[in-house]
């Protein structure tokens, strides 16, 4: 019964978190504009978002495999592919559980044991930490009179939403360190493993052994090209937002990245409230701000989605052929 409650919680609490703050940012908000700003949204540059996305999630698949291949595992290139495809999607529902199913794929489908996939995926996640880090210096340093404008007015989505702000923000820290506490209590559950330790060093330590260290640099460097792109290309679905430039595309791409860290379904509500707090700070109106925002994320969470049900087809009909 404890388990179940558990898993319960897992979901409902992102979930309602991020509805929370969802409803704090658009209580007030007339959705009927979301719907003329769909019909004029130029899907030419949809398209283009799209393929970026899908770009990226085929780029970090196999990015994965070359990580792998120093471990002496060489999954299928499908199976690595789809198995990102199929976390991205699972992240949806429950935060962070997508770095799991990536590795329980992996050792269903191909063989590949669990724990030197997840010894790997650490490593992954420690480099695109440092990429993130290096992007968010640039983009600090180059907008800096933005940035610290945002931190003086941090907490206005309007001049009126001052404590609504803040609000978010607190959730956001609590929510934060729940996640480091229980991710924490894993840790120690693990350590008692001593077996599966020493796998899982293994695979944290199998960049050194990389002989193509070079391609997984290009590869980390094309993926967060490929992130960045899908969000900046978003400005020209609108004229409102079409004037804005790479330098802000910038400092909202890190400041959305670091808000997705919130445990919430593919940062729902945190990045909403980066995205328009900043987007302000450029000039665009609230509406409009909260427009884009909640556009953007709604539909490349649709995408995310239908991925992973693509993903989970193929992976079943790869099963189905196995086994004749």
């Amino acid at each position: 019964m404890k388990k179940i409650s558990n898993k319960i919680l897992k979901v409902l609490f992102p979930l309602l978190l991020g509805v929370f703050i969802l409803y704090i940012i658009y209580n007030d908000f007339d959705f009927s504009q979301i719907w003329v700003s769909l019909k004029e949204m130029d899907m030419f540059w949809f398209c283009m978002t799209t393929i970026f996305i899908i770009l990226s999630h085929v780029i970090r698949g196999l990015r994965w495999k070359l990580a792998l291949a120093p471990l002496d595992l060489h999954p299928t290139s499908s199976t690595s592919i789809n198995s990102i495809f199929v976390a991205y999607a699972a992240n949806l529902v429950i935060p962070r559980v997508g770095e799991v199913s990536r590795c329980v794929i992996l050792e269903q489908y191909d063989k590949i044991p669990f724990a030197q996939s997840l010894g790997t995926l650490v490593t992954e996640r420690l480099i695109d930490t440092l990429v993130v880090a290096i992007m968010t210096t640039v983009a600090v340093a180059l907008q800096w009179n933005v940035f610290m404008e945002f931190i003086n007015e941090v907490g206005f989505v309007t001049p009126d939403k001052s404590i609504g702000g803040w609000i978010v923000i607190a959730l956001s820290a609590v929510a934060i360190a729940v996640m480091l506490y229980l991710f924490m209590r894993k840790m120690k559950i693990w350590k008692k493993i001593r077996s599966f330790i020493a796998r899982f060093s293994e695979g944290l330590l199998s960049l050194r052994k990389m002989k193509n260290g070079w391609l997984f640099v290009l590869e980390t460097l094309a993926i967060w090209f490929c992130y960045f792109m899908q969000f900046y290309l978003c400005f020209f679905y609108f004229p409102f937002t079409s004037g804005l430039s790479f330098l802000a595309g910038l400092l909202l791409f890190v400041a959305g990245s670091i808000a997705v860290v919130v445990p919430t379904p593919n940062g729902a509500g945190p990045w909403h409230f980066a995205v328009i707090s900043i987007m302000i700070l450029y000039g665009v109106s609230s509406t409009d701000a909260s427009i884009f925002a909640f556009i953007v994320h709604s539909t490349q969470t649709l995408i995310v989605a239908i991925l992973g049900i693509y993903a989970l087809i193929m992976l079943q009909l790869k099963k189905r052929s196995n086994k004749n």
